[in-house]
């Protein structure tokens, strides 16, 4: 239940956000049709390695903020073009988009950090016994 809530809020969060970019800022986004552009492998393959699958494709690059997303959040920057491209005629795979990017970037932080900064510690049988030493003086 909690994942259809999550799911709800993002789609109106992204239809909210569109709607005052193309209303009032004059924002114009895509009319071209995914499956035109891109087929089934490029959605495969933008989902699991974004990085590589932005730096080897056909996909609009370029400008600060473009290298920045592309540096530090690379789901985020997919889901901002997917959004910018094809608001228009593939609502479902921009929202999509989004649910990886929000799950894919907050995933790989949580699990990255718990990696880097929680070790393991060496498993001590049952019976082993905790003694103190004392050095004996001659």
């Amino acid at each position: 239940m909690r994942t259809v809530i999550k799911i709800l809020l993002i789609f109106i969060m992204v239809s909210i956000a569109s709607t005052l970019l193309i209303n009032y800022f004059d924002i114009k986004f895509g009319t071209i049709d995914y499956w035109n552009v891109h087929g089934f492998w490029f959605l495969v393959f933008i989902s699991f390695f974004p990085r590589l699958t932005l730096f080897f494709s056909s996909v609009p690059f370029g400008g600060l903020f473009w290298w920045l997303g592309f540096i530090f959040a690379p789901r985020l920057l997919v889901a901002i073009l997917a959004t910018v491209g094809y608001w228009n005629t593939n609502k479902f795979l921009v929202i999509a988009s989004w649910l990886i990017a929000i799950g894919g970037e907050s995933s790989e932080k949580y699990y990255i950090h718990r990696g880097t900064f929680k070790r393991k510690r060496p498993v001590i049988g049952d019976n082993v016994i905790d003694a103190e030493y004392y050095e004996v003086k001659k």
